[in-house]
């Protein structure tokens, strides 16, 4: 492959992962302190949840995108790393989808811990993101 094929690639990939973390900095930490100051606990609850439930698809698809084009550009650790956060923000999606049927008798969903763990599944995966990135960047 051309050496500047191979150059652009790699930059593009790193474009594509710089943009995910930008929009996971903004739905995991920006807008839910936003709406805890502004909004009320309930509310706030259920725009975080809403929030980080709608924007997971984009970011795992960016990051699918992201390391189709770091393992074209002969990054392959790091594509590697970006395919498996995104994943993981297919994940965090998967687990605030929404219930189906009744719970058992005696057993209480408790929407909070199920927030903050997406919450903490989102933060987690920007850092393996962030880990992507800076791996594309050094060229492994």
């Amino acid at each position: 492959m051309p050496e500047s094929l191979v150059s652009l690639l790699n930059n593009l990939g790193l474009m594509a992962t710089g943009l995910v973390l930008g929009a996971s900095w903004v739905a995991a930490i920006v807008s839910p302190n936003c709406s805890f100051d502004k909004l009320t606990g309930a509310r706030a609850d259920n725009h975080v949840r809403e929030l980080i439930h709608r924007t997971s698809p984009q970011a795992g698809f960016m990051m699918v995108v992201a390391g189709g084009l770091l393992i074209g550009g002969s990054s392959l650790i790091a594509g590697i790393v970006a395919l498996v956060s995104a994943f993981g923000f297919y994940a965090t999606r998967m687990m605030l989808a929404p219930k189906e049927g009744k719970n058992a008798p005696g057993v209480r969903t408790k929407r909070k811990e199920q927030r903050g763990a997406s919450v903490s599944l989102f933060l987690m995966f920007t850092v393996a993101a962030l880990a992507a990135g800076m791996l594309g960047l050094i060229g492994l």
